[in-house]
């Protein structure tokens, strides 16, 4: 029976994530002791749980089944252990914690040291990627995320704000020559990020003015590389202040175009709403909150 509890939980897991590998990193397993576990209570009891090919998992009509009574089983042990939580003067367990890269040495990194500090019994493990992650296939507790939030499955609640300044190196102003309007950027270089629209819209007071990053040769995934390709000199683009103030203050980087601004966009904390930390998620949220 044990083994049956454990092995249900596992392929619960499995038929939420989509796949063995993304069940394996959500409950910190191998993809092959996620597979062990499934095939072994397929085994045990006679059927298949899964349509498995190369490209996709489904589950099969005795799979759908069994994956109604394995959620409400998991989703029951998940309430008992919020509600301990919850009521807990002293909580005990696990979060995982995805981080935009950028927000080292931010209020909002801050605050999760505090949270730590605050709750000894509590392990946190944090991410750090401006890659977005996928927090039910992945297991995140909670993700720190910027500007608009396109996954309306997901809990949120603003945490906080960040400005962006449009900056290059001095050098590379010195080559591109003057730069009076945003209609001058159409001859600069853009290193552009993948995360990132290729428009944005700068404001003068009442004007606005839409640019396009046409001229690209550059594309990068992180906030760093992109830093790092603006002191090297190969274009311009904007990133978040905290990212680039060190810089700012040494000269590295200046403003392009200093009195057109961008609009200020929030940070958010995300969460699913059927997490079974939602008791610890609660309590961490609010020492987010109390740093905004």
């Amino acid at each position: 029976m044990i083994d049956d509890v454990r092995a249900l939980a596992i392929f619960a897991k499995v038929a939420e994530a989509g796949s063995f590998s993304a069940a394996g990193r959500a409950l910190q397993l191998s993809t092959s002791v996620v597979s062990h576990h499934v095939k072994a209570l397929e085994d045990r009891h006679g059927v298949s749980l899964f349509h498995r090919s190369t490209r996709a998992l489904s589950l099969t009509y005795d799979g759908e089944k069994l994956h109604q009574a394995a959620r409400r089983m998991v989703e029951a042990a998940e309430e008992g252990l919020d509600a301990i939580a919850e009521s807990s003067t002293d909580p005990a367990g696990a979060l995982r914690i995805s981080t935009p890269t950028f927000l080292e040495n931010s209020p909002q990194e801050k605050a999760l040291w505090r949270f730590a500090h605050r709750y000894p019994n509590v392990a946190l493990t944090l991410e750090s990627s401006d890659s977005q992650a996928h927090l039910v296939a992945e297991g995140i507790d909670m993700a720190i995320r910027l500007g608009q939030l396109s996954d309306s499955s997901l809990r949120c609640r603003k945490i906080g704000t960040f400005e962006r300044l449009l900056v290059a190196a001095p050098a590379y102003l010195d080559a591109v020559g003057p730069l009076h309007h945003p209609n001058d950027l159409v001859r600069c270089d853009f290193v552009r990020l993948s995360m990132l629209a290729d428009t944005f819209v700068l404001h003068h007071g009442q004007e606005e003015v839409t640019v396009r990053c046409e001229q690209s040769r550059l594309l990068v995934n992180s906030i760093s590389s992109a830093r790092s390709a603006l002191l090297g000199g190969l274009g311009l683009q904007k990133l978040p202040l905290l990212a680039i103030a060190d810089d700012l203050a040494a000269g590295r980087l200046v403003r392009v175009l200093p009195q057109w601004s961008l609009s200020t966009l929030n940070i958010y904390a995300v969460w699913p709403p059927s997490s079974h930390r939602n008791g610890l998620v609660k309590r961490l949220l609010e020492v987010l909150l109390a740093a905004k």
